[in-house]
């Protein structure tokens, strides 16, 4: 049986839920930081200002079913949790820290539209 192909415009189809998490303000955070380190989740937290902590562990968790991060527990006192991004989620994240740039490097242009427009 083929698979059938992804249809983003489509609104039944399941892409629609890879989308959904890519596409949200906390994974695009959460790659940036992890495309270069492996980090712990206190770290994590610490990096992306205003995300709380349910918003983080949900997050988390599903990068992980999707098979974006590797998540790591270290039988220790206090316990590690240590993330890092698997091989498809550094792909995604190459393409996140593209936008990354461009939002920086764009935002004073973005803002005199902005201004233009008030």
């Amino acid at each position: 049986m083929r698979e059938k192909k992804a249809n983003l415009f489509n609104p039944n189809c399941p892409s629609r839920d890879v989308l959904e998490l890519i596409g949200g303000k906390w994974s695009m955070l959460i790659l940036c930081i992890l495309y270069d380190n492996t980090t712990r989740t206190g770290e994590i937290k610490r990096m992306v200002g205003g995300i709380s902590q349910k918003m983080l562990t949900q997050t988390l968790r599903a990068m992980e079913y999707n098979g974006l991060v590797k998540r790591t527990s270290y039988p220790e006192v206090p316990p590690r949790v240590e993330y890092e991004l698997t091989e498809l989620g550094r792909s995604l994240g190459e393409l996140v820290v593209m936008m990354e740039h461009w939002i920086v490097q764009n935002h004073p242009a973005i803002l005199k539209a902005r201004k233009k427009h008030e």
